[in-house]
């Protein structure tokens, strides 16, 4: 695995611990703010909201710039967005920072993933991706809890320092050691990429995606009143389980990354009903401290074992066109951590309680599961009409595929 792989790991973690420190934040900021925790929970969907514009817009826009470049100037915007943050006077400066952020975070997500899989073997793509979203795992384990200890002890601003921070940290990263990577001797064109959208399995990868994403950052986003109001613990258990989710996010992207590029659907499929069960589970059992923690660990396993695979997934699908490939893959996941938290706090707002989020989430991954399901019928249905074909067509669609592969991989070399 190339080193800048893991330079895009590292600087992964610093974008992941804004995306959801939050989460361990809700209370402290409503208070500061004057805003209920529904709404502060808004702030989780500004980001995932700016994720999903931003991906597709600044992958586009930044289609013919050299890779390193963009990744610098999106790494830079995105630390100042979290200066920004630190110091915003109202909830209505805070919400712009982070959508501003958000986009920032998107363009280095949707960039540095095209990077990552142009450097690798398609066989080892899970792999690649499973390395930055290692960094998401990590900020899980030690960005996220720093944050919520960070917001008791110095209040919720400072976590927000220490972002911008580890910001200007993996900018010196980037700028250092991630290799200048020369344009294709063919442009790409966007109007050519755009032809992915064609495809229904793409659709289908994006469904699932979000579906799987949202269902679990539905009960995730809303854990630290869960855990407080519902369970009885004290404040100072949240960063704690906090970290527990990330130990359980890391060791599903470990075990996942390696499993998934041989048995993908596999992951999908086991990985998605998991989290169902996990989730149900968690909705019965959230009077109970020792469950909500166990179960915390648990659903960090599941939900991030199905990671690496949902994102080679969707490379395997749109593999003519890996810029846009990245950036939907992106905007998927944000689509799930959007409509998660808003989902979440609707039936907060509907007088269900805290622990509600964790069924309105089971829902949301039971749809998932029948979705993986489809998408492999489809996906056998193919191959089974290729194979009808005989032999000279399967040598066809051998070339068709290698063509496209080459030409994808090519493209960003």
């Amino acid at each position: 695995m190339p080193l800048a792989v893991y330079i895009l790991g590292l600087s992964v973690f610093a974008l992941g611990t804004s995306e959801f420190m939050l989460s361990g934040l809700l209370p402290p900021i409503a208070d500061d703010m004057d805003v209920s925790i529904p709404q502060a929970g808004l702030l989780i969907s500004a980001f995932a909201i700016g994720m999903v514009v931003g991906a597709p817009l600044l992958a586009a826009g930044t289609l013919r710039m050299p890779r390193r470049t963009t990744l610098i100037a999106l790494i830079s915007v995105f630390g100042l967005g979290q200066v920004a943050g630190a110091l915003a006077p109202t909830y209505e400066v805070l919400f712009v920072s982070r959508v501003v952020s958000a986009f920032a975070c998107a363009g280095f997500w949707a960039v540095g993933a095209a990077v990552a899989i142009a450097m690798v073997p398609k066989t080892s793509r899970a792999r690649a991706m499973a390395v930055m979203i290692g960094g998401l795992s990590i900020a899980n384990v030690l960005g996220v809890p720093a944050g919520a200890f960070l917001g008791t002890h110095l209040g919720w601003r400072s976590a927000f320092w220490a972002v911008g921070a580890a910001s200007a940290i993996a900018l010196v990263g980037v700028a250092t050691l991630i290799p200048r990577i020369p344009l294709p001797e063919r442009k790409p064109e966007l109007r050519r990429e755009l032809l992915i959208y064609r495809d229904r399995q793409v659709w289908l990868a994006i469904a699932i995606t979000a579906l799987a994403a949202g269902g679990v950052f539905c009960a995730f986003s809303y854990l630290a009143p869960l855990l407080t109001d519902v369970a009885g613990l004290d404040e100072g258990w949240v960063p704690t389980v906090l970290a527990l989710f990330g130990v359980g996010a890391l060791i599903g992207t470990v075990i996942g990354g390696r499993v998934a590029d041989a048995h993908l659907f596999g992951v999908l499929l086991s990985g998605v009903v998991a989290s169902t069960v996990f989730l149900a589970a968690l909705a019965l059992l959230a009077s109970s401290a020792a469950a909500v923690v166990v179960l915390s660990l648990l659903l960090g396993f599941s939900a991030f074992f199905t990671a690496p695979a949902l994102n080679a997934r969707m490379f395997n699908v749109a593999a003519a066109a890996p810029i846009l490939a990245g950036a939907t893959a992106t905007s998927a996941f944000n689509l799930g951590n959007t409509g998660g938290p808003w989902l979440g706090g609707t039936v907060i707002d509907a007088g269900l309680g805290f622990a509600s989020t964790a069924w309105a989430g089971a829902a949301m991954t039971v749809v998932a599961v029948g979705l993986v399901a489809l998408a492999m019928r489809h996906q056998r249905a193919g191959r089974t009409r290729v194979i009808a074909k005989g032999p000279d067509s399967l040598e066809i669609q051998g070339a068709q595929t290698a063509t496209t592969a080459t030409t994808a991989d090519s493209s960003q070399r």
